[in-house]
């Protein structure tokens, strides 16, 4: 990639130190997205989850398209610091609107996912289908492809590297196999060519130890807010049990 906001993101998946992977915290609104921007974070992720849950949706692309990039765009615009884009599978757009209306919420990049309705796409379908997204995006956007089989398919390390090299030869720049096990980290980075996105889970692998294992960048998916929620509802129940029956 040439010197673009994009490439330099893209740039920072680069790392020397096997332990040091980049660390990106996702986020669900403007308060969460400059939390984390203050706290140091050089680099910012959208969750479909989380976003679907504040404006009052179920995860599974049952948000609104213009809903979800109207939020990105909030997003964007409350850090200086770059956005990612969980966008799900696309919610049926097109590949040249998808670009374009990523680039006009801000985002420097996005994750797209193999499966719809929990069900995985045929793999060379999806292929041609990043492909047609990579190529309206040009150098403009970083394309993180996200891989579904330990969701719903034969949880195999094999198949999720054939899924990803398909990926990577459309065009994705990042792979993504989600809630992959960290003891088949090492067998997933050796086998694609591009940098490995892992999943953080409180009570697993820290993120340093997902980067010894292979993972250049590590993500929170719904984490976050999930545990923002736990703490708001004790906060809730703390105020009700104090005030709420008066």
């Amino acid at each position: 990639m040439v010197a673009t906001r994009a490439g330099d993101f893209l740039a920072r998946h680069d790392r020397t130190e096997p332990g040091d992977p980049l660390v990106i915290p996702n986020v669900w609104d403007a308060v969460s997205a400059r939390a984390f921007a203050e706290a140091g974070f050089p680099a910012l992720a959208t969750s479909s989850a989380a976003v679907a849950a504040v404006l009052g949706y179920d995860d599974g692309e049952d948000t609104p398209a213009d809903e979800m990039f109207a939020a990105i765009g909030r997003i964007v615009r409350s850090v200086d610091v770059p956005v990612t884009a969980d966008i799900e599978a696309g919610y049926g757009l097109a590949p040249a609107e998808i670009v374009e209306r990523l680039l006009a919420a801000g985002a420097v990049g996005c994750n797209l996912e193999d499966s719809t309705a929990g069900r995985l796409k045929d793999a060379e379908q999806h292929a041609e289908w990043l492909s047609e997204v990579s190529v309206a995006a040009g150098d403009r956007l970083v394309l993180n492809a996200r891989v579904d089989t330990f969701l719903f398919g034969d949880r195999s390390a094999e198949t999720a590297v054939k899924r990803a090299c398909l990926y990577i030869d459309a065009g994705a720049d990042v792979v993504y196999p989600i809630l992959a096990p960290e003891e088949l980290l090492p067998d997933l980075a050796n086998g694609v060519s591009k940098p490995l996105n892992a999943l953080y889970r409180p009570g697993n692998a820290s993120p340093s130890r997902l980067g010894s294992l292979g993972a250049a960048r590590v993500t929170f998916g719904g984490g976050l807010h999930q545990q923002a929620a736990i703490d708001v509802t004790d906060l809730a129940q703390k105020i009700g049990q104090a005030y709420g029956s008066r």
